[in-house]
């Protein structure tokens, strides 16, 4: 029988690491990573750091304000190579480039797209990603109001296309809705749909990437339209 084991000192066990807000974010982009956005709660964060959920609004004010450190985190290896261009490479082909590896980046994370819809980032990665958006226009000479307006519509446009993702299940459910739209216009009757008729087979032609490609193609040359 083997002798009784007195009580443990709270003193011999290791020190917690002190909070942080740097702690909190990092924690927190694990448990996204590794289990989703949805498990990022309050609670369960406190749960990872050993304290109560309240303790952690000394470092994050809310759960928006955490979404927007959690982008801030995966933006600053997006930008890591952001001043290294291509030689030679054409300021559209970069602003293109960026742009849609922002959306891929996103992808992974499609809760966190539809989060940052809503909100109003703030960290400096992100305001850096708004700089060398801008940048771009400029060397590309759309004016400044232009472009001031249209930074906000080509990441809005990159962020709500891969909030579109959504889960795997959401994405089933979605690649089912689009294969009854594909049906539906493919049976439509010419008479009383003319238009679709005309454009039936490249109303679903091209890869997800060429749409994104063209589509941010086409919003970048529509800011040279004046402000009214």
């Amino acid at each position: 029988m083997s002798p009784r084991q007195g009580p443990v000192s709270r003193r011999s066990r290791p020190a917690k690491a002190p909070l942080s807000r740097e702690t909190v974010v990092a924690t927190a982009l694990r448990l996204m990573k590794d289990e989703g956005l949805e498990r990022v709660t309050m609670r369960r964060l406190g749960a990872e750091l050993e304290t109560g959920p309240a303790s952690l609004y000394v470092y994050v004010r809310n759960t928006a304000e955490l979404h927007g450190a959690l982008l801030d985190e995966l933006l600053a290896e997006l930008l890591a190579g952001v001043d290294r261009p291509a030689p030679g490479q054409p300021w559209r082909e970069r602003l293109i480039a960026l742009l849609s590896e922002y959306t891929e980046l996103l992808f992974a994370y499609p809760s966190l797209a539809r989060s940052v819809l809503t909100l109003r980032p703030s960290g400096p990665n992100y305001l850096r990603l708004i700089d060398t958006v801008l940048g771009l226009l400029h060397a590309g000479g759309v004016p400044a109001g232009q472009a001031a307006w249209g930074v906000d519509l080509l990441l809005q446009h990159a962020t709500a296309t891969a909030a579109e993702q959504g889960s795997r299940a959401e994405a089933a459910e979605a690649e089912r809705e689009a294969e009854d739209l594909a049906a539906a216009v493919a049976d439509a009757p010419e008479d009383a749909y003319p238009h679709i008729a005309m454009a039936r087979q490249e109303l679903f032609a091209g890869t997800g990437g060429q749409r994104q490609r063209w589509a941010l193609s086409a919003i970048i040359e529509g800011l040279r339209v004046p402000i009214p």
